[in-house]
């Protein structure tokens, strides 16, 4: 029986581990934290793999624990200092300018509070709908909504040609 558990959860690793890779890199907004969160969260699957299977859609089930386990690091870790390993490159003409926007829009993302920044990976990345995306979330459609207003409307500013990138304060909040 442990054979046939090990089988199911491969294939499923096999199947979904990809997205949600991409999905917890967005949402730690560091790929060796997302490895770290897809990690904890497929342990935790693997031990409740016959709950997981018992779920109407399980990789919407995987994706909810991982979500709420980032969440909850978020949550501990609110105080601590993030060292940089590189500074942001200010540069232009770059050969490879998909490559530099994909990171000037990274970098934007981890400008946003932790709570803001999930509203949008799954809306926008995860092309989760505003009820899926509060379900995932544990909130409501409306605190969804104000998430992703603000959310948009600071990475237009971060992300607009000329400008110095400032946040409002209320942007920055942890929601």
């Amino acid at each position: 029986m442990t054979d046939y558990r090990d089988a199911e959860f491969t294939d499923f690793v096999a199947d979904h581990g990809g997205r949600l890779l991409s999905t917890a890199c967005l949402v730690t907004g560091d790929a060796h934290l997302g490895e770290d969160l897809l990690q904890t969260t497929l342990a935790k699957a693997y031990g409740s793999w016959a709950k997981v299977c018992a779920a109407d859609h399980p990789p919407a089930y995987v994706r909810r624990m991982m979500i709420n386990a980032h969440l909850g690091w978020v949550r501990r870790l609110t105080n601590t200092e993030r060292v940089l390993e590189i500074f942001p490159d200010v540069g232009g003409g770059d050969p490879q300018s998909a490559h530099a926007e994909t990171d000037e829009m990274r970098q934007a993302l981890l400008r946003l509070s932790p709570r803001v920044r999930t509203a949008i990976v799954l809306r926008y990345f995860e092309d989760l709908t505003e009820a899926e995306t509060a379900e995932v979330m544990g909130c409501s459609r409306s605190t969804v909504n104000n998430h992703v207003s603000k959310g948009l409307a600071a990475l237009r500013g971060l992300l607009a040609p000329g400008r110095d990138g400032d946040l409002t304060t209320a942007s920055r909040r942890n929601q």
